[in-house]
């Protein structure tokens, strides 16, 4: 049994001005969390300029797809995502996205601290929210890849699952970094 992080950042960012990939050390960054929470595997998922993001994970342990379609949405690049790790054994897919800064290795560790299966259904929880990375067991792929339209990725199917949430809040605020404002710097969403 393996848990394979999956990381979305395909997106143009267009009110962050630039792809979030393309964004300081964010891809770099959340590619050694996923792998320093436990993840056996790191899958990334590209899209908008996939072609000055990829050398930035030059040295770093993951693999790289790139979602042709990124431009319809986030749905987009978790089917691309999800679709490729079905070629492989792995048990569960652990989906986080690259505008995470603070979401690190702690709360990746902290979901996979339980039983993970093939029909696990886990995310993490900020102060009750639910949020982001979302662990998906092996047989609820095929539903999540038929559901997945436009920017709301996961979210009808998780919707009619039960979802186990994991409290999260004590390690990171799981703000999504959405826009720069005039001064320069990253703003949350």
């Amino acid at each position: 049994m393996s848990t394979i992080g999956l990381l979305l950042a395909a997106g143009a960012g267009r009110r962050m001005g630039r792809p979030k990939a393309l964004v300081e050390s964010w891809l770099a960054d959340a590619v050694t969390g996923l792998h320093g929470g436990g993840c056996d595997r790191v899958v990334v998922v590209l899209g908008a300029r996939a072609d000055e993001a990829r050398p930035l994970l030059e040295g770093y342990d993951a693999e790289v797809v790139v979602a042709d379609d990124w431009d319809e949405g986030m749905g987009a690049s978790l089917r691309k995502g999800l679709m490729t790790l079905r070629e492989g054994d792995g048990t569960a897919a652990l989906v986080s996205l690259v505008d995470l800064p603070d979401v690190g290795p702690e709360v990746v560790r902290r979901l996979l601290d339980r039983p993970v299966g093939s029909q696990t259904l886990a995310r993490a929880a900020y102060d009750g929210t639910p949020g982001h990375p979302v662990l998906i067991g092996r047989d609820h792929w095929a539903g999540v890849v038929a559901s997945a339209t436009g920017d709301r990725g996961a979210r009808t199917y998780l919707g009619r699952h039960e979802v186990e949430l994991v409290e999260c809040g004590d390690l990171a605020t799981g703000m999504d970094v959405d826009a720069r404002p005039t001064g320069g710097q990253p703003q949350p969403e």
